[in-house]
């Protein structure tokens, strides 16, 4: 398999047939490594030196595999790698060339996330696109620093030697943690914890098995590293285990991105027998698995963890940002320590670590009977709002699956069309398509936030969104399998 033709920049196709060639031996006459990652790093450094002008075309992959005496799936793992970072353009037939440097690349934003959540006025009278709890919901935060001031915690405030995890944090952590965590690490949020280890765990060229849909930004840090995400599909119980045995032996996945409960956007949780199916798939593989427990506290499913069946290869994440506010910016990691020193060590020479006062404002809250009742209760009416959407929008004749959490995945005829329909009612959506993994998905999905629900727009809400199901774009379109 060749790499698929991308509109990066670099030689127009005007240009091809005059664009310098290069030879595989100013790139390889120093390589060691061998490796897809190994030979796309070589190629990155070469590129950046300026040893390989922009413009200047590359030989096919069956020279360089000839030179390199490795398979051509090998140096073509390399080549997607280098064009997901911009690197290298591949042009069809033309050739594959040299992109431009990266300060010559256009600045507007183009990863997922920014697609998700475009800038945008205040003109739709109910926003349903944007992920987040309802305010409402989380416990009292004064309660929490009030509790501090009357106990103290100014001890805390000048301490740069100190324990970069509150003891008593980790004590309470520990106590309903999934599997036996060697080691935890306090970041800040799930996502800077995924991102972390990703940063150093993850190589140029690596292939990392995604859900099929999946976190928008979990592609835009894969792609940011140049690694390949292989999507792997779900159903109601969790990824398929048929997929991830795909993504296995085809791609020697180097680790596994999942969301084990509530997950976004589909809110499907693991059951206990598909931990137990993926689990004997990674058994004889040294994959990595990280799990981003995004929404504990306010998921009703009970937790499942591949880390109580993979407890050296599993680092669990814990965020407390939708159960106790996201201005905390906290998430717990926990898992070997071989896996989490490295993202301990490197973040030293950062921030060092989470504020300790946060910490302390969150260790209040868990510990306070009033904050827990509030989580308790949140959870409770997070599912009754959703429980009464479901409901109303089958009144209509649309069914949606059930799902745990904040999010709704609701099938649609065509995204775009469906969104402009929501969009004239005043209502704000999240699109499928950053969600895909893929380019072309085979059906079309909206995500729903039933955070901002209410029961006075309950109707009114599942009218419309009935409506935007069957809504048929102006143009046709041509569907790719």
């Amino acid at each position: 398999m060749t790499i698929e033709p991308a509109t990066i920049y670099g030689t127009p196709d005007s240009a091809a047939s005059t664009a310098a060639v290069v030879s595989p031996a100013e790139f390889i006459a120093d390589l060691d490594d061998r490796t897809p990652a190994g030979i796309a790093a070589a190629v990155s450094r070469r590129i950046r030196s300026g040893a390989l002008q922009p413009g200047s075309r590359l030989p096919t992959v069956r020279e360089v595999a000839r030179q390199l005496r490795v398979s051509p799936s090998t140096v073509n793992q390399a080549w997607r790698a280098l064009a997901a970072t911009g690197a290298i353009i591949a042009r069809g037939r033309a050739g594959t060339f040299v992109g431009q440097p990266e300060a010559a690349r256009p600045t507007a934003p183009t990863g997922r996330y920014q697609r998700l959540h475009p800038p945008s006025d205040s003109a739709f009278r109910i926003d349903l696109s944007r992920g987040t709890p309802d305010p409402h919901l989380l416990p009292d935060l004064a309660a929490a620093l009030h509790d501090i001031a009357r106990n103290g915690g100014g001890d805390l405030a000048a301490d740069y030697l100190g324990e970069a995890v509150l003891p008593n944090l980790a004590a309470r952590v520990r106590t309903d943690w999934p599997f036996r965590a060697e080691r935890l690490a306090v970041l800040d949020g799930a996502l800077d914890a995924v991102d972390r280890l990703l940063t150093a765990h993850i190589r140029l060229g690596d292939a990392v098995a995604v859900e099929d849909p999946c976190f928008p930004p979990f592609l835009d840090l894969l792609a940011r590293l140049g690694a390949r995400p292989v999507p792997v599909g779900m159903d109601e119980s969790g990824l398929l285990p048929a997929d991830l045995t795909r993504a296995v032996a085809q791609c020697t996945v180097t680790a596994l991105v999942l969301q084990p409960r509530a997950q976004n956007p589909t809110g499907v949780s693991l059951t206990a027998g598909r931990v137990r199916e993926l689990s004997d798939i990674l058994l004889s593989t040294a994959t990595l698995v990280i799990e981003d427990d995004h929404s504990a506290g306010i998921a009703a499913a009970p937790l499942r963890s591949l880390g109580s069946r993979l407890p050296r290869r599993t680092v669990h994440i814990r965020s407390f940002s939708k159960s106790h506010g996201a201005d905390l910016r906290l998430a717990v990691a926990g898992g070997p320590a071989e896996l989490l020193d490295p993202v301990i060590e490197r973040r030293m020479l950062g921030p060092g670590w989470t504020s300790r006062l946060l910490q302390r404002v969150l260790l209040s809250m868990l510990d306070d009977e009033d904050a827990g009742h509030a989580v308790t209760a949140a959870r409770a009416e997070y599912r009754r709002r959703s429980a009464e959407l479901r409901r109303a929008l089958s009144r209509k004749g649309v069914t949606i699956a059930r799902g745990d959490g904040i999010n709704l995945w609701l099938p649609v005829a065509d995204e775009n069309a469906a969104m402009i329909s929501l969009a004239a009612a005043g209502i704000k959506v999240a699109p499928g398509g950053p969600f895909e993994v893929g380019d072309h998905p085979r059906s079309d999905h909206l995500r729903i936030t039933i955070a901002a629900i209410t029961d006075a727009d309950l109707d009114w809400l599942a009218t419309e969104l009935a409506a935007a199901t069957t809504a048929a774009p102006t143009y046709r379109r041509v569907r790719r399998a």
